[in-house]
């Protein structure tokens, strides 16, 4: 009986052991090889959680896998080839929890939380995590996993110290949130781990004072700002983790989030399914535990052990169990996977556009949107979204819809001037992430952003014609290599004989976007008709750009968006308070109170709160009243002057219960734009944008709405109403002379109201000290009140003296008796006129600036037609060079290479074409033989001594940057500096530190050669016959060596440098003719008119050609005379001659008195105040 009971026992057993003998032996042998590699899994997996935190995922990957396994596998130590961290370290079921607690699904996350928890586990071992989470997911997900004992608290929080000392004593969890980049020096002890004993205790002394410290207690930083500087000594005290979510991972919450809302059984079933596959195998990890306990424990003769058989019985049996449902789950899974897919569409698009939001606050810092405010729209989007039968009609209609829901609520927080940068990089991003044939290659999309720009014209073939600039010609073979299925052969189509006139006329054209190309219309979609019209008509790429804006995603987005306050009023609370940013002549206050009036909602205070130093206290008492009333508005105004209130504000906000506060309750916020606004505020916030309509009929309605018609009758006078009109007219005219940018202003400067205040102020004490009787009173002095307009009211902002004799220009051109005159205009012209309206009647004035144009030429301004085409090209740099700055550094480069193989392949041509520097011991031999005494030789020597240095910092920046990236020295900060400029096809700013500004990498290599050209040439042949005045550091000082060797030529004579000014003379020759030197003087090149043609028959200036660009002056002979009459002051400057224009020279299109060379007296026969509003000057250089 005992042998039949132990062989029935042996075949229980072995009828048990039977279905795992061949899953242990395949897990033995697999066990071994474990074992054999298993010291470098682990010191693989050590070294990701303690140096991969700060990096994203692609760059962790290239750690892990091509820097750490190399490095085993160098020093011999067996390794798992492309080992994943997250099976290594973690289980599914894991996993699971985590994802169930509200971590993120994606490996990115995953990889997070392992870094997380492992050092969180041991807390004298590892560190204290730093996450920079700027979305708050895991913020999110840290409240929840440690829900039971955790404390959230910040540095601003006044009982921070008690939150601290009180998690420390319990051995709680302390989650510090909204980290700014230095942190309170209060956890300098915590994160040092300055622990130590004292009897039985364990303490921590903060601020000398000593605290318990339990070691259960754990402490995470979290930082909501997106890309934060941490000093070295931070890196190494805290465990800097980046949490910020990756694109994968955000698309798929939002197929999540989709599927929740259009497919509710099948996420209700995909979430059942993983709950109830983590338990399956929980159940069977618990089963295999217990029987190997067991079989561990086991004495004797495993047949005698009754309980064991049982155990493995039932472990065999559920196992089977397990697996079968573990089998469905897998199809289940396949099913809700393919039927989910359906919807990927959706979830693309929303992270497409979410990470399109993001990289907009890199553009302001005000532009700031949290996740669960994309969030919130993506659900909008999809509950307002046309119903369909057909799914695929219905993922077009919610695709559509959130397009539509985000443009319109981002673009109403958009400056004007970043509205068309934003549908712009909408449409691309959209096209770049497209998942079908319509997909927008990155090389396209690199070449749209830079063009020509790395470029140089030794690097392509000649251009054809003339009248296409250097920078069209380097744009069009740009685009000719990076886009070779559409433009392989544009050079040659241009360049090909008898085909100059149809490109001609292409070009000339005043739409070229909307009209035909030449050989390529047919071939052309609307992105190549973009790249085309931004390489060869910069002007009217924006236009280019609406065009492919409408292509893409519809004409609704092309057109200009109306703000619509009340929409916006009834979709926030008063816990979400709706900040206007400010910009120059903007001011909501009166949107805000007509809105209010309209509701019947009273603003506490009356008027609004203006902040300012004591105003805190009154603007917390306002926000108190409006949450506890019957619907106030709290008006906060110019916040920006009270950030330390904003903090608070955002406390209270976030502690506030919506369902204790009025339900109408608003909290209106108006700041400038300020760096250090609460980032926390921004993403709670709505931003609205209210700036006032462009051009000078705008501006006169804005400056009406400050008086009325008591004014307008103030005096009987005839001058008065037309004193006052006018003094409207030229406050408008300069504010928006403005936007053409150095012909305008030299400076921006910010004329506001207040200007114009104080100018009406001055007109009506004038009018009071003339008499208010023409025939008893003085007659009103015009030079005074042009004086005191220019000069004193408007003259106190200019720095500029070039600036301020264009203002009083203005002021004479537009203020005198003429105005008296009742056909009296402005300007008459290309359809428009600008008169003055002589009714007495202020709604008659109104009524009359309705005559005025909706949008202004520049010949209202005194500015030749050109000046639209500057303003345009302009607009385009600014657009495309922001969208460049904002792009991330990862992306890709032309023709599929990495970022480091397009610098160095940068580098190791620049280096090559790269001269050596000079030795100055030679150079000094060499001056000598051409008698270096003389002042144009001194110069000489001190020209080469400074591109000297420039030379040898360019060949040592790029030397440098070869072994960083190759990883032979550290990529210090001003390395990166120069691979990310150089990357995107500018000048580092080091280098431009020690050279000159230029907008292209490409055209500043190229001047860095021929400067060195120049001064070579000199040194070692003789004085050249002309001079590039360019291609000097200081033009001015060889302006003055040219006087001083005048001067010492004339000695006999007894001329003094301090009597002797310069002369210049244009002559009809260019400087390819010159082959020898003036007698007496220099000839210079290089100067290029600007707002002005050179009538080169007639030796005097004229207006330019349609869309001429910038054209060369011929050769400038330059001497010096002594004064006339003893004068002490430069015949060149400042001294009025008739039909003579003191045209100014600068070294650079940015004017100002630095960059001021001198003046060059040019005939014309215009009055010089014509020329002077036409902006005309002379440039060194026009790039």
């Amino acid at each position: 009986m005992a042998t039949k009971k132990r062989m029935d026992a042996a075949n229980g057993l072995i009828d048990a052991l039977s279905g795992e003998r061949e899953r242990w032996t395949q897990q033995s042998n697999e066990f071994i090889e474990r074992i054999k590699k298993l010291v470098g899994d682990v010191a693989l997996s050590c070294a990701f959680i303690s140096y991969c935190g700060p990096f994203n995922a692609s760059f962790r990957h290239t750690l892990l896998n091509e820097h750490f396994y190399q490095m085993c596998t160098k020093l011999k130590i067996p390794v798992t080839e492309n080992i994943s961290v997250v099976k290594f370290l973690t289980t599914d079921s894991q996993i699971t929890d985590w994802q169930i607690e509200g971590l993120p699904s994606d490996d990115h996350s995953v990889q997070n939380a392992i870094m997380i928890t492992s050092n969180l586990s041991n807390v004298k071992t590892g560190k204290f995590p730093l996450i920079i989470d700027p979305q708050g997911q895991g913020l999110k997900w840290l409240r929840s996993k440690y829900a039971n004992e955790v404390k959230v608290s910040q540095f601003s929080d006044k009982r921070f110290g008690d939150h601290l000392a009180a998690q420390l004593r319990d051995g709680n969890t302390l989650i510090v949130e909204n980290c700014v980049e230095e942190l309170d020096p209060i956890v300098d002890p915590v994160l040092d781990k300055a622990i130590v004993k004292q009897g039985r205790a364990m303490v921590i002394v903060i601020n000398d004072k000593p605290h318990d410290f339990d070691d259960n207690f754990k402490m995470v930083l979290t930082t909501r700002l997106p890309n934060p500087l941490f000093t070295p000594e931070l890196f190494a005290k805290a465990l800097v983790i980046d949490m910020t979510v990756t694109m994968g991972g955000l698309e798929q919450q939002l197929l999540g989030q989709v599927i929740g809302k259009e497919k509710a059984e099948l996420e209700e079933e995909r979430a059942k399914l993983i709950e109830e596959v983590n338990n399956n195998e929980k159940r069977l990890k618990e089963f295999e535990d217990k029987l190997l306990a067991q079989l561990a424990a086991s004495k004797g003769n495993l047949i005698d052990d009754d309980e064991l058989i049982a155990t493995l019985a039932d472990a065999k049996k559920a196992s089977a169990e397990i697996k079968e449902k573990l089998a469905v789950a897998v199809e289940t899974r396949k099913r809700i996977t393919s039927a989910s897919e359906e919807y990927r569409p959706v979830a693309l698009r929303g992270s497409v556009l979410y990470f399109l939001i993001v990289d907009m606050s890199n553009v302001s810092n005000m532009y700031q949107t949290s996740l669960p405010q994309f969030l919130t729209l993506f659900n909008e989007a999809i509950k307002t979204a046309e119903k369909a039968q057909l799914t695929a009609k219905r993922i077009s209609n919610i695709i559509s819809m959130m397009t539509k829901v985000v443009f319109e609520y981002i673009t109403r927080g958009l400056f004007s001037p970043h509205r068309l940068l934003f549908v712009l990089t909408m449409a691309c991003k959209i096209k770049l992430n497209a998942r079908d044939s319509g997909k927008l290659p990155m090389e396209n999309f690199q070449v749209l952003l830079k063009a020509g720009a790395a470029l140089s014209l030794a690097d392509v073939r000649a251009k054809p014609y003339n009248w296409i600039p250097d920078k069209a010609w380097l744009n069009v073979n740009a685009i000719s290599e990076a886009v070779p299925k559409t433009f392989k052969m544009l050079p040659d189509m241009i360049a090909r004989q008898g085909n100059e006139k149809p490109w001609r006329e292409w070009y000339d054209i005043e739409a070229p976007e909307n009209t035909p190309v030449p050989e390529l219309d047919d071939k052309l979609d609307s992105f190549d008709r973009l790249l085309l019209v931004r390489s060869l008509r910069e002007d009217r790429a924006m236009l280019a750009a609406l065009n492919y804006v409408a292509d893409v995603l519809g004409k609704e987005f092309a057109e200009p968006l109306q703000l619509d306050f009340e929409q916006v009023i009834d979709t926030t609370t008063g816990v979400t308070p709706i900040i206007f940013l400010l910009s120059q002549g903007s001011d909501p206050s009166a949107l805000i109170e007509s809105s209010a009036k309209r509701r019947k909602k009273q603003i506490i205070p009356q008027g609004g709160i203006s902040m300012g130093q004591g105003q805190e206290q009154a603007a917390m008492d306002a926000v108190n009243v409006s949450f506890q009333g019957s619907g106030e508005w709290a008006l906060l105004q110019n916040c920006h002057l009270g950030l330390g209130f904003l903090a608070d504000l955002e406390d209270v906000l976030v502690k506030t219960n919506l369902e204790d506060i009025g339900e109408e309750a608003r909290i209106l916020i108006t700041s400038e734009p300020h760096k250090k606004f609460p980032i926390g505020l921004l993403q709670i916030s709505i931003k609205l944008t209210n700036e006032p309509p462009p051009g000078v009929k705008a501006g006169i309605k804005r400056s009406y709405g400050w008086f009325n018609q008591e004014m307008l009758d103030s005096y009987r006078r005839p001058e008065w109403k037309p004193m006052l009109f006018t003094q409207c007219f030229i406050h408008s005219n300069v504010v928006e002379r403005r936007k053409f940018g150095p012909i305008g202003f030299c400076i921006p400067y910010e004329f506001n109201q207040g200007d114009w205040q104080a100018s009406v102020q001055f007109l009506q004490n004038h009018m009071t000290a003339v008499g208010d009787d023409a025939k008893k009173g003085s007659p009103v002095s015009w030079i005074t009140v042009r004086y005191m307009i220019a000069e004193i009211q408007y003259g106190g902002r200019i720095t500029d003296n070039k600036d301020r004799v264009m203002f009083n220009t203005i002021c004479e051109v537009a203020m005198n008796d003429k105005i008296l005159n009742p056909d009296h205009r402005f300007y008459q012209g290309q359809g428009a006129t600008y008169g003055i309206p002589v009714a007495e009647e202020y709604v008659k004035h109104k009524e009359y600036l309705e005559s005025y144009p909706e949008v202004d030429p520049p010949e209202v301004f005194g500015l030749h037609a050109n000046a639209d085409i500057i303003y345009r090209t302009r607009q385009s740099q600014q657009t495309l060079g922001t969208i460049l700055e904002i792009q991330p550094r990862g992306a890709g480069g032309g023709g599929g290479k990495s970022p480091d193989e397009v610098v160095v392949e940068m580098a190791n041509d620049f280096l090559k074409r790269l001269p050596a520097e000079w030795r100055l011991d030679i150079v000094r031999d060499l001056l000598r033989k051409i008698n270096a005494t003389l002042p144009l030789n001194i110069f000489c020597r001190q020209e080469i001594e400074r591109l000297n240095v420039c030379v040898k910092l360019i060949r040592t920046t790029l030397k440098d940057l070869k072994l960083a990236i190759a990883g032979v020295v550290v990529m210090s900060a001003p390395l990166q500096e120069a691979k990310e400029n150089l990357f995107d096809a500018r000048v580092p700013p080091r280098w431009v530190a020690v050279s000159w500004p230029s907008p292209t990498m490409g055209l500043w290599f190229e001047e860095v050669l021929t400067r060195y050209k120049q001064l070579d040439t000199w040194t070692k042949e003789d004085r050249p016959p002309k001079f590039w005045l360019t291609g000097f550091y200081n033009p001015q000082g060889f302006l003055t060596s040219v006087r001083q060797e005048v001067t010492r030529g004339h000695k006999a004579e007894n001329w003094a440098l301090d009597d002797v000014v310069l002369k210049t003379e244009v002559q009809k020759f260019e400087k390819g003719e010159v082959d020898r030197p003036p007698s007496e003087g220099v000839y210079i090149f290089g100067l290029y008119l600007e707002g002005a043609g050179w009538d080169k028959a007639r030796q005097r200036l004229k207006d330019p050609l349609p869309k001429e660009p910038p054209r060369e002056l011929p050769v400038l002979y330059v001497t010096a005379v002594q004064m006339d009459d003893g004068k002490k002051q430069p015949a060149g400057r400042n001294k009025q001659v008739v039909n003579k224009f003191d045209c100014p020279v600068y070294k650079y299109p940015r004017r100002n008195d630095i960059n001021w060379v001198f003046d060059v007296q040019l005939n014309c026969e215009e009055e010089k105040h014509f020329w002077q509003l036409r902006g005309a000057c002379l440039l060194c250089s026009v790039d």
